[in-house]
């Protein structure tokens, strides 16, 4: 392995001192009570790959790297600092310059690397999402399951009339914002984005539209493609260049990547890209945001992984959903914990994404009341989560934070007289 590779995988695991005070954070190691699936034993197995006592080809090796789900919730419960997702991103780049990528991730990540490919097969998902065909076959199998997770994106909500998308000239005075499109969230949930637009431009921002963005590269780089997820973020760089002063995004996972631009490219024009990405959260809450509601939901926030760890943001969602008139809000136990989705995880590593998602669905389940909504700010765990409750037939719905303050903002008229008491729930 290059010097450049090794201090890659070493310089970030450094601090470790083999604590075990992260054991309780990871996900797998609660799963699997194996200690090569928690951090700790990650850690003894990249330092192994680094310092060439265990050959990249090793099975043992991939095996447990790849089982990891990349959550980083050992993170904050480290004491030393160490920074294990950049630990992790480098050994497993390492891995894939050495043996490449198994052949399902390589035909996922090409699909996502080419819009022409994920436009038109997401687009036929949703229309067939529309025909209920997959709410009716959500189960516990694993093609039910992942019928689940198709239902899973539908709204949450449906105004009874269209509403308007926000164009720029709203709130001209306010900073400018555009949305991070991106490729599931643009396709599976464009609801989300239109949400998203009509609140910030509510809370007085003006919403421009930035064309020609795509896919954020977090599934290649979590899978240790650095140069697809460099390419990527290359174009996204050129799409915003001098635009707006915020970027928002209403995807966890894309957020933390592309707050990771200036790390991931080391250029200059990467970090000024990243220093303008917001979670639309964050930009609400720093407006208040303007009151809502009332809406009457029973509403348990679960944190996104690449929220709450990867991006340290956490009082922001909870400010928005705060701002909601008539909910009951709170966190269940494990709220901070990772539901198994994972990016691609939950196709590629099935049987233990689900293992993961059932300690998150028990914690639903054993609530007293149960909640009448999770919500979570991340395409995927809308979908992990969304399927989990489908299979499990709780009277519980997934949503996202924005979704909810749009339906409040519709109820209460903000919207204008036309609008007023149009949404419709989903049940």
């Amino acid at each position: 392995m290059s010097g450049t590779g090794t201090a890659g995988i070493l310089e970030p695991l450094a601090p470790c001192v083999h604590c075990g005070f992260c054991l309780p954070a990871c996900p797998t190691y609660l799963a699997t009570g194996d200690e090569n699936d928690s951090p700790r034993g990650r850690i003894v197995l990249m330092r192994s790959l680094a310092t060439g006592v265990i050959a990249p080809t090793d099975s043992s090796l991939g095996d447990h790297l790849d089982r990891c789900l990349g959550c980083r919730g050992c993170e904050p419960a480290c004491p030393s600092g160490v920074a294990y997702g950049a630990g992790l991103a480098a050994a497993r780049q390492a891995l894939v310059e050495v043996k490449g990528l198994p052949w399902t991730a390589r035909m996922i990540l090409r699909i996502f690397a080419t819009p022409l490919l994920w436009r038109p097969l997401l687009t036929m998902a949703r229309w067939f999402r529309s025909t209920g065909i997959p709410r009716a076959l959500a189960g516990e199998g694993r093609f039910s399951f992942s019928m689940g997770m198709l239902a899973a994106t539908a709204p949450s909500h449906f105004p009874a009339s269209p509403l308007p998308r926000p164009g720029s000239a709203r709130a001209s005075g306010g900073a400018s914002v555009a949305l991070f499109t991106g490729c599931v969230m643009d396709t599976l949930f464009p609801h989300v984005h239109d949400a998203a637009r009509r609140t910030l431009a509510t809370n007085g921002y003006r919403v421009v539209e930035v064309q020609a963005q795509g896919c954020c590269g977090a599934l290649h780089e979590h899978a240790g493609d650095h140069d697809g997820a460099s390419d990527l973020a290359r174009r996204n760089i050129a799409a915003f260049e001098g635009t707006v002063d915020f970027i928002a995004v209403d995807s966890a996972g894309c957020g933390a990547l592309l707050k990771e631009y200036g790390h991931l490219l080391g250029t200059t024009p990467a970090s000024e890209f990243a220093a303008r990405v917001v979670d639309v959260t964050e930009l609400l809450a720093a407006k208040g945001p303007r009151p809502a509601g009332p809406l009457g939901d029973d509403v348990a926030y679960d944190a996104p992984c690449h929220l709450q760890h990867a991006q340290g943001v956490h009082a922001a969602p909870l400010a928005v959903l705060g701002a909601i008139e008539g909910i009951r809000l709170r966190e269940l136990p494990g709220a901070d914990r990772c539901c198994g989705s994972a990016g691609i995880y939950s196709l590629l590593e099935p049987a233990l994404s689900r293992d993961v998602l059932e300690m998150k669905l028990a914690s639903i389940r054993d609530a007293d009341p149960i909640p009448s909504v999770v919500a979570t700010g991340n395409p995927g765990c809308l979908m992990q989560v969304g399927a989990g409750l489908l299979a499990e037939d709780l009277p519980v719905r997934a949503a996202h934070p924005v979704e909810l303050l749009d339906a409040a903002y519709q109820m209460d008229g903000t919207y204008g007289p036309d609008d007023s008491h149009s949404a419709r729930f989903q049940k």
